[in-house]
């Protein structure tokens, strides 16, 4: 049964030394600093509410149960004179303080979640922004395909630990002012006995430790865990997206998806299972000497109530003191996701660091002044110059010695087996990926002398797998997402060219309509009318300039009408550009000026459809057995009638 298989590493098991492991005891102060760095950098204005935020946080709960205390104290004066009595009022006046302060304390909640969303709201966008622009640098893809990037990205986006770092700044607020709290409940104690708040506040912190400890070492084991989390996060949305969705249902393998997502989830969790299991121990420990000191508090403080040596109104404030002081070393849920929020702050940064192009090998940046200007090109060829390539991971080579010409203005066709390279051979002319050795030659001038992103805008590609972007079929072709103007009369010769002219003006609302349906007025194409909207975008690239137009598969879903419509108008579509086609379907490839075989690595055939059939080779066996299965003849043909077709 067939099944969609997540991303696997074609590399061995044994763990890689992953620049992820970062000595996360020795940074995390510095991260909680970064994260509100972070937020400066967005809106002082916001950073300034934050810290007024963390003065109530650490005040006003105290402030409340002092008042509370003090009221509490006056009580017995004022049942014995009467509220009429001097007694009487100073216990309404306290009453009247401690439902001020408790009254602010209760405004605490609602305005820490209105400001924790408007904080969340404006770290996320900074946040995405930052991330996109990253791995958008590179002119290349290599790194989209590359596994420690690929944890990276995962960590800084939250998505392996379910912990949004855009919250980290109010959650670091929301800690630093209970720590605060904590502190003020240990510096009331300690004006009872001094000693008190000091053990207080010792054991509070010697409990603190061995739990952060834990927080942090099981949080160094998610971070460890990235490619099994990132497997179980691939099964998820294979399970629960539509796509994939409608397999899982006629195929019936929505067990193995559960199954598999749960192994996944399990290889990833087991490590900090383990890290539990060696620190609940020495937490126990701790814990037991806390509760120690939390009982000789109380007692100190039951004794001297019993014998009269304080007052209620002070015994009333201390007794709330005693589990006030806790929020200097409670250790919460909130503690462990402000940990795995932190730890995306150094992948954020490693990210933006790695992938600028400044970190790039000098010839793939568009920031040398000595690269040269693409503009035109080519004008005489494209030379593939004893090319080598293979894929980071893989164990045999793509690419071993090709050399292929591409004559500027004609039209040349690529054929061979899946798996030969064609898609490959495409990325490298794009820049995309560079060749292991050799050389690409634009016009003699190596391509990677050239400024690469200018480059990257004279070759326009229709791919096998393009893109259908949910925005308007006038944003789709002209990608004008920039806000870039628009040429109007090539925009409709792109798209009359492509066939899919018709069609965008039978939409509802033409133009403007979004090409998708999940959004309120938007409609979905077809595979072949989303063909022919691709196709218009490469046309539309080539009339702003673009020299080099690339077909990967260009008629794999149209229909049969429109195919042969298509077959008529190669020449037309092809005429006067840098062309590369690529297809299995001979009755296109046979158009092209020139044919060249791809096998094992190299080219092994060039020439027109006519001089291939006469060789006899590889080409003319493909050619007759694609032409059997239409005819119903023999594998192996007649004489060899090339050129274009005969129309009746």
């Amino acid at each position: 049964m067939p099944v969609p298989k997540p991303p696997t590493r074609t590399d061995p098991a044994p763990a890689r030394p992953s620049p992820l492991r970062h000595p996360l005891a020795a940074v995390r102060t510095s991260r909680r600093i970064r994260a509100l760095k972070l937020l400066a950098s967005v809106s002082p204005g916001l950073l300034a509410t934050v810290a007024a935020f963390v003065i109530a946080e650490a005040i006003l709960p105290n402030l409340t149960l002092i008042a509370m205390g003090r009221a509490t104290g006056r009580i017995p004066a004022a049942a014995r004179d009467g509220l009429g009595s001097t007694a009487g009022h100073a216990l309404l006046l306290a009453l009247a303080v401690a439902g001020v302060c408790y009254g602010l304390s209760l405004v605490r909640g609602p305005a820490q979640d209105a400001l924790s969303a408007v904080v969340r709201a404006r770290m996320v966008v900074t946040l995405q922004r930052r991330l996109v622009t990253a791995v958008s640098a590179p002119a290349g893809i290599a790194h989209l395909e590359d596994p420690a990037t690929l944890d990276r990205l995962a960590n800084a986006q939250g998505q392996l630990m379910n912990a949004a770092p855009a919250d980290a700044p109010m959650t670091v607020a929301a800690q630093l002012g209970g720590w605060l709290s904590g502190t003020m409940a240990c510096l009331v104690l300690a004006t009872f006995r001094w000693w008190l708040g000091l053990a207080m506040f010792v054991a509070w912190v010697a409990v603190r430790r061995p739990i952060g400890q834990l927080i942090r070492s099981r949080v160094g084991s998610f971070r460890a865990a990235g490619e099994p989390l990132r497997r179980a996060w691939y099964l998820f949305a294979i399970a629960t997206r539509p796509g994939a969705a409608k397999e899982a249902r006629v195929f019936g393998f929505g067990g193995w998806l559960a199954a598999r997502h749960r192994d996944y989830y399990v290889e990833g969790l087991t490590p900090t299972w383990a890290e539990i299991r060696r620190q609940g121990k020495r937490v126990a420990v701790v814990a037991i000497g806390v509760l120690a000191v939390f009982a000789l508090g109380a007692g100190t403080l039951g004794w001297t109530a019993y014998h009269r040596q304080i007052s209620l109104g002070t015994l009333a404030v201390m007794l709330t003191m005693l589990p006030s002081s806790m929020a200097v070393g409670t250790v919460s849920m909130s503690d462990f996701q402000l940990e795995m929020m932190l730890t995306a702050m150094p992948d954020l940064d490693a990210l933006t660091a790695s992938l600028t192009p400044a970190a790039e090998p000098a010839s793939a940046t568009t920031a040398r002044t000595d690269a040269v200007d693409p503009a035109g090109m080519p004008h005489r060829d494209i030379v593939f110059e004893d090319v080598g390539f293979r894929y980071p991971g893989g164990d045999t080579d793509v690419f071993d010695g090709l050399d292929l010409t591409l004559r500027a203005g004609e039209s040349t066709a690529l054929v061979g087996v899946n798996g030969a390279g064609k898609t490959t051979l495409v990325t490298l002319l794009a820049r995309l990926r560079d060749p292991d050795r050799g050389r690409i030659l634009v016009d003699g001038v190596p391509v990677a002398d050239l400024r690469t992103r200018d480059w990257q805008k004279q070759v326009a590609v229709v791919y096998q797998d393009y893109t259908r972007y949910p925005v308007t079929a006038q944003q789709n072709i002209a990608l004008n997402l920039l806000g870039t103007p628009i040429d109007e009369e090539a925009l409709l010769k792109a798209a009359e060219r492509a066939g899919a002219l018709d069609i965008i003006e039978g939409l509802p609302n033409g133009w403007d309509t979004i090409l998708s349906p999940q959004y309120e007025g938007g409609q979905d194409l077809s595979g072949g009318q989303w063909q022919r909207v691709a196709l218009a975008r490469a046309l539309y690239a080539i009339a702003r300039g673009a020299g080099v137009l690339i077909l990967d598969e260009p008629t794999a879903q149209l229909d049969v009408r429109a195919e042969a419509a298509f077959y008529e108008r190669f020449l037309e579509i092809t005429h006067g550009v840098t062309s590369v086609v690529i297809s299995h379907r001979f009755s296109t490839v046979r158009r092209a000026d020139r044919i060249a075989v791809l096998d094992g690595g190299r080219i092994t055939e060039l020439g027109s459809h006519t001089e291939l059939l006469d060789h006899g080779g590889t080409y003319a066996e493909m050619f007759h057995k694609q032409a059997a299965a239409f005819t119903g003849g023999p594998a192996s043909g007649g004489p060899a009638t090339g050129g274009r077709r005969k129309r009746a």
